[in-house]
């Protein structure tokens, strides 16, 4: 299960290594950076849409399968985007890999919850979670590796040999399990939640990309999918088949944990997104040296996942995940303090920081929601976890990343004065089209360059305290109502049930 996610989580640390030479027209396909975000967005809104339907088929027809199904698609749409010719087949190549990924996901971690019994879970879902620091460490490397030696397509190439071993692993080693309750499958409360969730997503990252929410393009479907949202509950709360039980909602343990998992990775995704441009174009290091440089919060991940479960056990879960998004916050807060000269290995210690208490944070979080929930939910409550964290993930991006382009157009305006007008709206969209236009300008472009990265280091700090005021927030909600400590022995009962859903 660590391999098959491995291939995943691989995949998006690489692209964002890439995204630099992609946009090279000799080198890359010369992608505008409207088609890198769409890169990018096309995965994204494929795969939070379709999580939670792959995590409702994979308990109805068998996890194994839906797992085995999710990899054999993930490995052909990396070969497509490997060889694809332009930046619009990039795109759609990217968003059948999101199709892959969707089915991969909750099927991992719904096959550990029914593999491992309740007091080996939380030490299993660690590991499983330590996977993803793993991935984080070696994506970044391998990437600059690959970029230094072959084409930019290599970066998807290298899924390939990945998603084979994990097929053949998958065929050997893996049980097949899935709901035994031969219920109806529910499509209408399906649809609803593909197309709810699909404008929500598109909305948010419409919003990142024009940098605004009062265009009709970023409220319009963002409401629409809120208002099918809405129509999901009401139907799943009245049907005799519900794909999932919106009951399981009051029960504190689960909705806290699915709340904090979403906070967390809200102030996480849109801070983490733009500390490839901090490294790569602040501080000037190649796309290896950058990839190097995450390897402290990834070693973090790595060591500390594993070791969470006993720090539940010891202390509780609220005393874990309430400390840990605390400390969270002060490392994104720490980031607010960086400056353009500052040592590289301040940026490393917060890294380190940062990645140790989100060890903390995800696998306690996602046993508590696994464990709240009766196992032939198993894939359902593994879908619900990962689209909440995807969905908090794009609006930290979208929402942090307007902030700091709003501070940087802003900081940039005097500079950019002195150019002519035709290119001066072009040269403020990022820092990357600053420098862009810098260089073309040759040495009159030279002057624009310290300015730039001032401007982006005042936007990365604002932003920086916005993550630290919801990693906050996230301390709150579950220093509230996460429930404490509790016996070794209690077991998870479904909604209807009057006592207590907690493990």
């Amino acid at each position: 299960m660590v391999f098959s996610l491995l291939a995943i989580v691989l995949d998006n640390t690489i692209l964002n290594v890439a995204l630099k030479v992609i946009s090279d027209p000799v080198a890359g396909l010369g992608a505008t950076q409207s088609q890198l975000e769409w890169a990018i967005n096309s995965y994204t809104l494929v795969f939070a849409g379709l999580l939670f339907t792959f995590g409702v088929l994979g308990d109805r027809f068998g996890r194994k399968r839906m797992l085995q199904v999710g990899m054999v698609l993930f490995g052909l749409a990396s070969l497509a985007s490997a060889y694809s010719q332009d930046p619009t087949q990039l795109i759609f190549a990217r968003a059948a890999m999101g199709l892959g990924g969707a089915a991969v996901m909750p099927a991992t971690l719904a096959i550990i919850s029914n593999v491992f019994a309740p007091q080996e879970r939380g030490k299993a879902i660690g590991i499983w979670a330590g996977g993803v620091g793993l991935a984080i460490a070696i994506g970044p490397i391998t990437g600059g590796l690959l970029l230094e030696h072959f084409w930019w397509g290599s970066v998807f190439l290298v899924n390939v040999p990945v998603v084979a071993i994990s097929s053949v692993l998958i065929a050997f080693l893996v049980p097949e399990s899935r709901n035994p309750d031969k219920a109806q499958l529910d499509p209408v409360g399906v649809l609803l939640s593909i197309i709810g969730l699909v404008g929500v997503v598109y909305g948010i990252i419409k919003g990142g990309e024009l940098g605004t929410v009062t265009d009709p393009e970023v409220w319009a479907p963002g409401i629409a999918g809120v208002l099918v949202l809405a129509a999901f509950v009401w139907h799943e709360r009245r049907t005799a088949h519900p794909a999932f039980d919106v009951r399981y909602f009051g029960i504190a343990r689960f909705s806290t944990a699915v709340a904090s998992v979403g906070l967390v990775f809200f102030a996480m995704m849109g801070v983490m997104f733009f500390m490839a441009f901090y490294l790569q174009i602040v501080k000037n290091y190649t796309p290896l040296e950058a990839g190097a440089l995450v390897l402290p919060f990834a070693a973090a991940q790595l060591i500390f996942s594993p070791l969470s479960a006993q720090m539940v056990r010891r202390f509780g879960g609220k005393a874990v995940a309430t400390t840990s998004l605390v400390v969270v916050a002060g490392a994104l807060v720490s980031y607010s303090f960086l400056k353009v000269d500052t040592p590289i290995w301040v940026f490393e210690i917060i890294g380190f920081v940062q990645g140790a208490a989100m060890a903390n944070i995800n696998p306690p979080a996602t046993e508590a929601v696994m464990s709240s929930l009766p196992r032939e939910k198993a894939g359902v409550g593994s879908a619900m976890t990962n689209t909440v964290r995807q969905v908090g993930g794009a609006l930290g991006v979208a929402i942090l990343g307007s902030i700091l382009s709003a501070t940087y157009r802003d900081n940039m305006a005097p500079a950019l004065s002195v150019l002519p007008e035709n290119i001066r709206h072009t040269a403020g969209e990022s820092i990357t089209a600053t420098m862009g236009v810098a260089q073309a300008l040759g040495p009159r472009g030279a002057a624009l360059v310290a300015p730039a990265k001032q401007a982006f280091m005042d936007g990365m700090h604002i932003t920086a305290l916005c993550g630290a005021v919801v990693a906050l927030i996230g301390a709150a909600v579950v220093a509230k109502w996460l429930p404490g400590k509790q016996p070794a022995d209690a077991v998870p009962t479904r909604p209807e049930s009057k006592e207590p859903a907690v493990v």
